[in-house]
């Protein structure tokens, strides 16, 4: 005879089944119950309205509820991961200035910029000024020296154009 075979095991399997088949025909009969079914729908309102009362207290009291603080939470982890993007942003930005050989190279490169905008500043009076109609062009006297400044100026602007 194997233990399989045990007549108590086949007994006690046959009440189990019977057992879990009374429960789940109670449970249901319950819960068609409109007695039972209006009874929990009570229970939940009163639940509701006791939690409703609860945070108008708190409020009273000016303490914040598990809500409030729920709601803090996330916009807590929202301002934290904004955070860490802006970080990433700026630590990648510093690499590509030290990269770029660092601040004073970058202020090199502007203060050849600014010099090479003043020659070409220069140059943009020079040719304004033989575009000029003979009729606005000041007397033969007045012109020498301002052409011995343009010239110069100009010298200036090539050498500087030159040095970097």
């Amino acid at each position: 005879m194997s233990p399989t075979d045990d007549p108590d095991d086949g007994l006690r399997a046959r009440i189990s089944r019977q057992g879990e088949d009374t429960f789940g025909r109670i449970a249901q009969e319950l819960l068609e119950s409109p007695l039972v079914s209006g009874a929990i729908s009570r229970a939940f309102e009163a639940r509701e309205k006791a939690s409703q009362a609860q945070e108008v207290a708190m409020g009273a009291l000016n303490l914040p509820s598990a809500g409030d603080l729920e709601r803090l939470t996330r916009r807590v982890r929202s301002v934290s991961q904004r955070l860490e993007g802006v970080e990433d942003t700026l630590d990648r930005v510093e690499q590509r200035i030290a990269s770029a050989g660092g601040a004073g190279a970058l202020e090199a490169r502007l203060g050849a910029i600014e010099q090479q905008l003043a020659a070409l500043a220069t140059q943009l009076s020079e040719v304004a000024g033989q575009m000029a109609p003979p009729s606005a062009v000041a007397p033969k006297a007045s012109r020498t020296p301002s052409r011995a400044r343009q010239a110069a100026a100009a010298k200036r602007a090539a050498a500087a154009a030159k040095k970097p």
